[in-house]
């Protein structure tokens, strides 16, 4: 018997500077991290004033994760310590594997506009892979299969599998899915979901129901007053839907239409010793590779 799943929890992305002085939204982060295992963070940057941006994220390093960065608007250029270097435009994905370490920088640049939006997701690496050789995955726009459905949703595949189609991002540890949904006015998507593995959606426009029996006060609503009674079951921009467990999810959009981001993965549940850049399971392998980066020995590939 079929299990559709419903909202666990809504959270508002808040406004954070990161890098250099970028301004972005940040959807979840290291408080929600343990909540959306294997995941540990998502950043909405978007902004139409250069100011808000240009200052980037200058070098710096990363171990224990995987960081993948998609641009809607603009670009970003990108160089890191294993040679790689190149932009990434309006389209494009970098699927970057920091594994045993890497050093890198992301400055970005708005169109002609000054307009810039993208995101940037960080995905944790089990122990046994915490140590791998660090690997790079620049995917062009071309390269990603955009699928029409019968009731002419359109759906990116960045990773993942919608009817046959399969995204060019594979063999990866946490075994994701990252989808890119666009639904027209007033239509039903339904889509399937693994068991047991964490489930999210970030609403990027328009606005929908994400839980098909539309219970409002139902599930948490993160930093919502207790006292709001027009709690509604539609959802708009710059929110996050957790959801329980379920093999589907059903989305209905309003009369806007709704477009987001649909991403899951394998849970790794194991221990997390988090701090800034760097992300290991203990305590002990967070210093060495503090002291390791001070000393010049961080890179081993």
């Amino acid at each position: 018997m079929s299990t559709t799943r419903s909202i666990n929890k809504i959270m508002k992305s808040r406004p954070t500077i990161e890098g250099a002085g970028v301004h972005l939204k940040r959807a979840f982060g290291f408080d929600q991290a343990p909540q959306l295992d294997p995941f540990l963070l998502l950043d909405d940057f978007h902004s139409n004033d250069p100011n808000e941006f240009l200052m980037g994220f200058p070098w710096h390093p990363h171990r224990g994760i995987e960081t993948i960065t998609y641009v809607l608007t603009g670009k970003i250029e990108h160089g890191d310590s294993m040679g790689n270097s190149g932009i990434i435009n309006a389209g494009d994905v970098q699927w970057m594997t920091a594994g045993s370490g890497i050093i890198h920088q992301e400055m970005p640049k708005g169109e002609s506009d000054g307009s810039l939006w993208g995101f940037q997701l960080w995905a944790n690496l089990p122990a046994s892979h915490k140590m791998m050789e660090p690997r790079y995955r620049e995917v062009k726009n071309e390269q990603i299969p955009e699928v029409v459905l019968e009731n002419n949703v359109r759906v990116k595949v960045i990773c993942g599998e919608i009817e046959g189609n399969k995204g060019p991002v594979q063999d990866i540890v946490t075994d994701p899915e990252y989808l890119d949904v666009t639904i027209p006015a007033n239509t039903v998507f339904t889509h399937p979901t693994k068991m047991g593995y964490t489930v999210f959606a970030y609403v990027m426009k328009g606005n929908g129901s994400f839980d098909e029996n539309e219970y409002t006060y139902a599930y948490e609503v993160e930093d919502a007053e207790y006292s709001d009674l027009d709690n509604s079951s539609s959802i708009g921009p710059e929110n996050l839907i957790m959801f329980n467990d379920g093999d589907r999810i059903s989305v209905t959009s309003r009369d806007e239409g709704a477009r987001f981001l649909l991403i899951s993965g394998k849970p790794l549940n194991e221990p997390v010793a988090w701090y800034g850049p760097i992300v290991m399971n203990t305590q002990e392998e967070l210093e060495i590779a503090f002291e390791e980066y001070r000393k010049g020995t961080f890179i081993k590939s």
